[in-house]
């Protein structure tokens, strides 16, 4: 299957808070996305990875992506190396995106920036041809996305250009909150985290106020770009 956009998350929920309107409207406008998780969130202090998986798919079901993976690297520990950029190489290979989206370029979680490095390096050799790669016995063709853009997580990083998602806002927050075992729940009695408070569950929302009101729309996720972000003319600008 090929795809239009592979989307990249370090963990179950990373995609969905960073870009899961973007990839809603997407799949509005007829586009195939995919997702693809680097590691199944073991380390999380809620919840288990057994009990992410059925999150995860749960909230692909509800943002209507064709397809998501999760390539089971060490929560906490996987690192930006030739053996775990080859498994990524694969799934680009694999689903030939045109575009790719993947973590944060620096973020409070490790392997948010740790993710974003190695699927954007992964990206770049992928394109390579002496790069050789086999899935299911079979040899694969070189593939390299067009573009790479990274996504905003924690931090408030400056994004070089913001996405209008409004009338979009109710399915990310909804594939959000179908982690039920991550955020803001009164009747847990498991431990806090920084993600786990009232706050932050409303953050989701008044983030994307914030970059929608910056254009003069009502909502908007902002992303990086590693390369300049070309327009027709001036007039496909909002």
């Amino acid at each position: 299957m090929k795809l239009d956009i592979l989307a990249f998350g370090a963990h179950p929920d990373d995609v969905e808070l960073g870009c899961g309107a973007t990839i809603a409207k997407e799949v509005s406008l007829g586009k195939k996305v995919g997702i693809i998780d680097l590691t199944r969130g073991e380390l999380g202090t809620r919840g288990s990875a057994e009990l992410r998986d059925v999150e995860a798919a749960n909230a692909a079901k509800i943002l209507g992506v064709s397809v998501r993976e999760n390539l089971q690297f060490s929560d906490g520990f996987f690192i930006n190396n030739r053996e775990h950029q080859l498994e990524v190489i694969k799934m680009i290979r694999k689903y030939k995106p045109e575009v790719v989206l993947c973590n944060a370029i620096d973020d409070r979680h490790i392997d948010h920036p740790k993710g974003s490095s190695l699927v954007s390096d992964a990206c770049f050799l992928s394109g390579l041809m002496k790069i050789e790669t086999k899935l299911d016995g079979e040899k694969q063709e070189k593939w390299r996305p067009k573009q790479v853009y990274h996504y905003i997580q924690w931090k408030n990083i400056e994004p070089n250009f913001v996405v209008n998602v409004t009338g979009f806002m109710n399915v990310k927050e909804k594939a959000v909150l179908a982690y039920s075992s991550q955020f803001y729940d009164p009747k847990s009695n498991e431990p806090e985290t920084p993600i786990t408070s009232k706050n932050f569950t409303e953050s989701i929302n008044y983030r994307a106020r914030d970059f929608g009101r910056l254009i003069g729309v009502d909502f908007a996720e902002g992303f990086t770009s590693e390369r300049y972000v070309a327009v027709e003319n001036l007039s496909k600008l909002i």
